[in-house]
């Protein structure tokens, strides 16, 4: 049994959770200036209020995991993406205190309003700032970071960043869409297919750029007997994007968020099948990174124990809170 396997399976699954989960809370401080109305802002707050802190545990279980599963990834991705992280954590402050305090707030709600959206849509783009970052690659030397401070100022992780906000705008959409109705579920309605043709449009911008600035990718995509693993996944984008058009249009209200959900597990796999079998693209390997066999044994019994637990209270907080927002409801 391949213990490092198995704990990049767990960070993968982990990291994944939060994209979908926490996605689409921070998707609707996104697109939550284009909807003025104090009494739809508080409907749409009053949406994930109950959800949006537990969503943020994947985050930290993926970060305990790599801290302890692969301590060096850890470090180099610490010290070599200091700044982006620093101010992704700086706006995810912002935006969880704005959900404690606009609820209460008079004569200074517009600068929660703003401290929400900000925080949203900064956190948010900082996140895909990382990941293009680390997708073209950490300069390392002797395991250790050694390239400048500012290495991640790049048009592509800018671009990542761009592409990551449309993402999480998409799924915040489609998820107010089942937890609201009338005329603020239209306009959700009619949001969702231009986002969903953008999105498409990253998808395949990225597509074509990874593998001409990483070789890496570029041999995985095109030489690696695995390739034809990965061939169907443009097709099933196409697919996907056909039943969306297809939700929108019969205005299904949960259809759109599973398709939406769908579409950015597509993604994930090709990101994953990118840089496999790296823990930082081109420089390290998994097992190169991995903490010792009994450093790993010790976290699964942890895993073991504490994945379900998080599995059953996120599972119980959608339960319990399931059903149409309510615009006088606070929690």
């Amino acid at each position: 049994m391949d213990l490092t396997v198995i704990w990049a399976a767990i960070i993968a699954l982990g990291l994944f959770m939060y994209i979908a989960l926490d996605g689409f809370d921070l998707g609707i401080g996104i697109i939550f200036p284009f909807f003025p109305d104090d009494s739809e802002r508080d409907l749409m707050m009053h949406s994930v209020a109950p959800v949006w802190d537990g969503n943020e545990t994947w985050l930290v279980l993926g970060g305990a995991a790599l801290y302890g599963a692969f301590p060096a990834v850890y470090s180099i991705v610490l010290s070599s993406l200091y700044l982006p992280i620093s101010f992704m954590l700086v706006c995810l402050i912002f935006r969880g205190v704005s959900f404690e305090v606009r609820g209460k707030a008079n004569r200074t709600k517009n600068l929660w309003n703003l401290s929400f959206i900000l925080g949203s849509a900064g956190a948010t783009f900082f996140q895909g700032v990382v990941l293009g970052a680390y997708l073209q690659g950490i300069p390392v030397k002797n395991g250790v970071f050694f390239g400048d401070a500012f290495f991640w100022v790049t048009p592509f992780s800018f671009f990542t960043g761009m592409g990551l906000l449309i993402t999480y705008s998409l799924l915040g959409a489609s998820f107010l869409v089942i937890k609201t109705e009338g005329d603020l579920q239209r306009r959700m309605h009619g949001l969702i297919w231009p986002l969903t043709l953008v999105l498409i449009g990253f998808i395949l911008v990225v597509t074509l750029w990874t593998p001409m600035t990483d070789p890496h990718a570029a041999s995985r995509w095109f030489d690696s007997p695995a390739r034809f693993l990965l061939y169907p996944v443009p097709i099933l984008v196409i697919v996907v994007a056909t039943f969306m058009f297809n939700a929108m249009r019969h205005q299904h209200d949960s259809m759109a968020f599973l398709l939406t959900i769908i579409l950015v597990f597509l993604g994930y796999i090709g990101l994953l099948f990118s840089i496999w079998p790296y823990a930082i693209p081109g420089a390290i390997t998994l097992w190169d990174a991995a903490a010792p066999r009994s450093s790993q044994v010790f976290l699964l019994v942890g895993a073991v124990v504490i994945i379900p637990i998080i599995i059953a209270y996120t599972t119980a907080g959608y339960w319990i809170f399931r059903g149409k927002a309510e615009a006088s409801t606070h929690y």
